[in-house]
């Protein structure tokens, strides 16, 4: 029996991107705005115009300012807000994730932009490696609905230093619980490794970039990606 293939997310910041990450091969984007605060989220207007640019999925970014706050009662009620207005653009996935300020998952702001949602799929993303008790956090988030995907580094630090957690998890998932996404300082010869021990997704931004993320994504870099994601890099 043949190994599933692994989904690849690549980060677009705009049209453009997205079109270059599906010419790459990339399975899915994540769409952003402002990586200087490392991934805001973008107008209804900027995911219409990716949207359409493309046939892959799309997952929106629900994030107000840089860290993992979610901005208290004000914050949740603009985070709700940009929801209704990126439904209503016909967004149908993304991609949060809010921690108190004692590490641990903010459960009614999650409760309350989850509600928000209203069924639709979406990751929670690396919030897990800046909390301070990541078992706790992961059960939490298994608990809320469409939480489908965790996307962890395994460490604050990034997948260099989070290896072995990441390892650790993708063995300990049960049947039902989120599965892992490997992003944030991933490179590729990361993506072995973790396609033996289990990891199934991973995601990329500012490596399929040329000249970093004042650059655009490059359909070369996504399609070497692609290749090693696949267990097929070319020779």
């Amino acid at each position: 029996m043949g190994v599933e293939r692994a989904v690849l997310e690549v980060i677009a910041l705009d049209a453009e991107d997205a079109v270059a990450a599906q010419d790459g091969g990339a399975d899915r984007l994540e769409l952003v705005t402002d990586m200087a605060a490392d991934g805001l989220t973008p107008s209804a207007g900027a995911y219409a115009s990716a949207r359409a640019a493309v046939d892959l999925p799309v997952r929106v970014m629900l994030r107000l300012a840089d860290g993992f706050s979610a901005g208290g009662d004000a914050g949740v009620t603009e985070l709700v807000r940009r929801v209704e207005e990126l439904r209503e653009a016909g967004a149908t996935e993304f991609v949060l994730g809010f921690l108190d300020e004692g590490g641990l998952l903010d459960v009614p702001a999650m409760e309350r932009v989850v509600g928000a949602l209203d069924g639709c799929a979406w990751t929670f993303h690396r919030a897990l490696d800046h909390a301070t008790d990541r078992d706790a956090v992961r059960k939490a988030v298994a608990q809320l609905p469409g939480a489908d995907l965790c996307l962890t580094a395994g460490a604050a630090g990034g997948v260099g230093t989070g290896l072995p957690v990441l390892l650790a998890e993708a063995a300990a998932l049960s049947p039902g619980d989120p599965g892992l996404m490997a992003g944030g300082g991933l490179r590729l010869e990361h993506v072995p490794v973790l396609r033996a021990g289990g990891v199934r997704a991973f995601h990329v931004g500012g490596a399929v970039r040329a000249g970093g993320w004042d650059g655009r994504v490059s359909a070369g870099a996504v399609r070497e990606w692609r290749a090693v994601v696949d267990g097929t890099p070319a020779a």
